[in-house]
């Protein structure tokens, strides 16, 4: 019987997506590139689970298991393989390709690319840079410390200096979390800086409610996503994801807190 183009091309994808022992490492490696990419750039725990899955099975595995917690991926196409684990080192936030990985998924849900093109789309995402130059975080952390100054009710006169004090702050961080590999001592430094420079300024009469000028200015240091994610992974009964990013962004706020604490203690 002969066969036409298209079951040749349907057949050549099935191909692609047996599980035998090779293809099947080569499935296992493909989901974990995709969920490293989600997890790193602040996708929700459920989202990285949801996700491995769907393309597993779409690749002839539907029995497929992930367990995901902020620092480790764990993923088995069956009860029988063995797991696999991936490190998860550094964590960031980029929207961006999160939303490009879960495009890939569905595309190769949908049948629309093969294995092997979603592995090179999915290289080509994690490759790409799609973070702000460092200048334009600071100006863009010195503006929002300013906006949010005159939001919660302070003055044009606490906008100037809250405007410097949070870009100075936030260069703070980037800069010496660069210097030490340890977040909390950058964010407590900042944060102390934060609240030396916003005493000098009302004391020089640069600006009048120091108060204000204080919380306006650590607000770019307020781990944001971070919170939102940990209610979201607590509400989906992801425990410990959800307990551990609270946990660190609980962190983040008790270093702003004693960063700030010490200086209004001090002076």
């Amino acid at each position: 019987m002969e066969s036409t183009g298209s079951d040749s091309n349907q057949s050549s994808f099935n191909t692609s997506a047996t599980t035998s022992p090779s293809s099947t490492y080569e499935i296992i490696d493909l989901c974990l590139l995709a969920g490293k990419i989600m997890l790193q750039s602040g996708a929700e725990t459920y989202r990285v689970e949801d996700t491995m899955t769907r393309m597993a099975a779409s690749l002839g595995c539907p029995g497929a298991h992930s367990y995901v917690t902020p620092t480790v991926i764990m993923f088995a196409t069956s009860r029988t393989e063995p797991a696999k684990l991936f490190r998860i080192a550094e964590r960031t936030t980029d929207l961006q390709k999160v939303s490009e990985v879960n495009d890939i998924s569905r595309r190769l849900s949908q049948q629309l690319i093969t294995a092997e093109e979603a592995r090179v789309r999915l290289g080509t995402v994690d490759d790409a840079a799609h973070a702000y130059p460092v200048w334009q975080q600071i100006v863009a952390a010195a503006l929002t410390g300013a906006c949010f100054t005159v939001m919660f009710k302070g003055s044009l006169w606490d906008a100037l200096p809250a405007l410097l004090v949070s870009g100075l702050g936030y260069a703070a961080v980037i800069y010496l979390h660069r210097l030490v590999q340890i977040r909390f001592f950058a964010e407590f430094s900042a944060s102390f800086l934060i609240g030396m420079l916003t005493f000098f300024s009302v004391k020089y009469g640069i600006g009048q409610e120091m108060d204000k000028i204080i919380i306006g200015s650590v607000m770019p240091l307020v781990p944001g996503l971070l919170i939102t994610n940990a209610v979201r992974d607590l509400m989906a009964g992801h425990l410990v994801s959800g307990l551990s990013k609270g946990a660190d962004a609980f962190l983040t706020a008790f270093a702003i807190g004693t960063g700030i604490g010490l200086v209004l203690s001090l002076l």
